[in-house]
C-alpha cells in the first residue's frame, strides 16, 4: 500500500449522500409522473467534473439519464467499472419523509438510502479519496451511474454499448459481504380461453376462470418440485402467479382469463427452460381436458449470476475487506436480480459489495452511515490492488 494511503472524507461523503437522497429520482416507468434521473445525473456529473474526471451525462430515453465519469489510469493496469443505479421505487405509503435525509442513531433515512444511493455515494467517495491523496491507478476507473435498474435496466444496457472493463463492482447493499451469485427471473403470461354464455345456459358456456384454475393447481405443483433443486448460496428456485384477470359480469360465463407469473431462476436455468416447463403443464392439461384452450407468451427475462470466487477482482475485494474491515467476509448470494448479471453477460466479471441497511422498497428505509464509509474505504483499496498503483 502507498504511503499516501487513501482516506475517506466522511464529512463530504455524508453531505454527498444526504444531497442525493434529497433529489427525487423515482422511476417513471414504475410510478407515472416520477421525476426520473435527469436531476440526479446532472448533479453527479457536476461532482465528477469537480474531481477532474472525464464526464459524460447522456439522455438515454426521454427524461432518463446516465452519468459516467472516468478516472484515467497512467497505463499498464486493469480497468474497473463501478456500477450503481440512481433511480428509486416510489414513495407512496412511506412512514418517514422520503427526501429529507433524516439522520438518527448512525442511520440516514430516506428513499434510496439503502437501494442504492448509499452505494453510489461510496463509489464517488472512493475515487475522491484517491484523487485527494494524489494516487493515480494504472488502469482506468469508470463510474457508471445508470438509470432504470428498478424496472428494465435500460441504463446499464445503454452503458454497455460503449463501456468495457476488465472487471466490475456493483455496490448494492450486501451488509459488507462479498456477493458472488444472485437469481434471475422470467416473466410469462398465460391466456386461457372460454366460451361466453348466459349464466343460466351451462351447456353453451365454457368457464375460462375455472379452466385457469387447473393451470394454477399445476403451477403450485411445479413450485413444490422446484424445491428439490438447490444452490449452496441461493437456495431453491421459485414460481408464483403474480396477477390474474378475467370475466365480465356475474351472470355471464367468462370467455377469458389471463394469468401473469414470475419464475425466479438459478445459475444454469434460463428462459427456454422455463418455457418448456410451462408448455409441459399446458400440454398435460389439454391431454386430460379437450375444452382447455390456452396460449403461453414469454414476456421478459434476466439471467442469474454466478462468479468464480477465484477471479482477481474477487480476491482483490476480499483482500481490501481484510485490510479495511479487519476480516475476510464469507461469500454470499442474493435472491433479487441486479445489473451485475448484464455486466457479466457482456464479458465483465462482476462482484457485488455494499453497505448495511434496512427497508428495501419499504415504508421505512435507512442505511447505516458507518457501513457506507467502510464500503468507500474497501473500494479505494480494491481499486489500488486491482488496477495497480
Amino acid at each position: 500500500m502507498s504511503a499516501n494511503a487513501p482516506v475517506i472524507d466522511k464529512g463530504n461523503l455524508f453531505d454527498t449522500l444526504r444531497a442525493m437522497v434529497a433529489i427525487d429520482s423515482v422511476n417513471p416507468s414504475l410510478v407515472p409522473g416520477g421525476r426520473g434521473e435527469a436531476d440526479i445525473a446532472a448533479w453527479l456529473g457536476e461532482r465528477m467534473t469537480a474531481l477532474v474526471l472525464e464526464v459524460e451525462v447522456t439522455e438515454i430515453a426521454p427524461s432518463r439519464y446516465n452519468a459516467v465519469g472516468i478516472l484515467r489510469g497512467t497505463g499498464g493496469g486493469r480497468s474497473l467499472l463501478l456500477n450503481g443505479h440512481t433511480d428509486t421505487v416510489g414513495v407512496e405509503g412511506m412512514t418517514i419523509p422520503p427526501f429529507l435525509g433524516d439522520y438518527r442513531d448512525g442511520r440516514l433515512y430516506g428513499r434510496g438510502t439503502m437501494d442504492m444511493k448509499g452505494g453510489v455515494a461510496a463509489q464517488l467517495a472512493a475515487v475522491k479519496a484517491l484523487v485527494d491523496a494524489g494516487l493515480r491507478p494504472k488502469g482506468d476507473v469508470i463510474l457508471g451511474f445508470v438509470a432504470d435498474e428498478e424496472y428494465a435496466s435500460l441504463g446499464t444496457e445503454v452503458l454497455l454499448r460503449t463501456v468495457r472493463a476488465d472487471a466490475g463492482i456493483v455496490c448494492e447493499p450486501t451488509d459488507l459481504g462479498v456477493c458472488v451469485a444472485h437469481k434471475g427471473f422470467v416473466w410469462a403470461r398465460v391466456d386461457v380461453a372460454g366460451v361466453a354464455a348466459h349464466g343460466s345456459r351451462p351447456l353453451e358456456g365454457v368457464d375460462a376462470i375455472v379452466k385457469a384454475g387447473k393451470f394454477l393447481a399445476e403451477l403450485e405443483a411445479l413450485e413444490e418440485r422446484l424445491k428439490e433443486r438447490t444452490h449452496p448460496l441461493l437456495g431453491a428456485p421459485s414460481v408464483h402467479a403474480s396477477t390474474i384477470r378475467g370475466g365480465r359480469e356475474l351472470s355471464t360465463y367468462p370467455d377469458f382469463c389471463r394469468i401473469e407469473l414470475e419464475r425466479r431462476t438459478l445459475p444454469g436455468e434460463n428462459s427456454a427452460l422455463v418455457e418448456r416447463e410451462l408448455q409441459t403443464i399446458l400440454r398435460e392439461i389439454r391431454s386430460r381436458d379437450n375444452n382447455f384452450r390456452a396460449n403461453l407468451e414469454m414476456l421478459f427475462s434476466r439471467p442469474p449470476l454466478e462468479v468464480d470466487p477465484s477471479l482477481p477482482i474477487v480476491e482483490a475485494l476480499r483482500g481490501a475487506c481484510s485490510h479495511v474491515l479487519g476480516r475476510i467476509p464469507d461469500f454470499s448470494g442474493m435472491s433479487g436480480w441486479l445489473d451485475s448479471a448484464l455486466l457479466a453477460e457482456a464479458g465483465i466479471p462482476t462482484v457485488i459489495f455494499g453497505p448495511t441497511g434496512y427497508g428495501l422498497h419499504g415504508a421505512e428505509e435507512f442505511v447505516e452511515f458507518d457501513s457506507v464509509v467502510a464500503t468507500a474505504g474497501v473500494l479505494a483499496e480494491t481499486i489500488l490492488t486491482f488496477c495497480g498503483s
